[in-house]
């Protein structure tokens, strides 16, 4: 698994936090998704094999109509 943050602009509120996690984790590899609205960022948990931040983000946007973008991935700390 990799974690990558992905920013996600025009989020107001918790619900819609929860929208994106939603969006997120609905794509095939994707084990969680957790929002900061306050920062404009998820942070999403991922079996690069099965998928990519670049996919998670253009998923988010699809469903929510947020813009996403992706970032950097993390470090795993191995």
């Amino acid at each position: 698994m990799t974690t990558a943050t992905i920013e996600v602009t025009g989020m107001h509120c918790a619900s819609c936090g929860l929208l994106v996690d939603d969006a997120a984790e609905d794509v095939a590899g994707v084990r969680s998704s957790q929002t900061d609205v306050r920062r404009g960022r998820t942070t999403v948990e991922y079996d690069p094999a099965k998928t990519s931040p670049e996919l998670v983000a253009a998923a988010i946007t699809a469903e929510t109509g947020y813009r996403a973008e992706p970032g950097a991935p993390l470090p795993t700390g191995k």
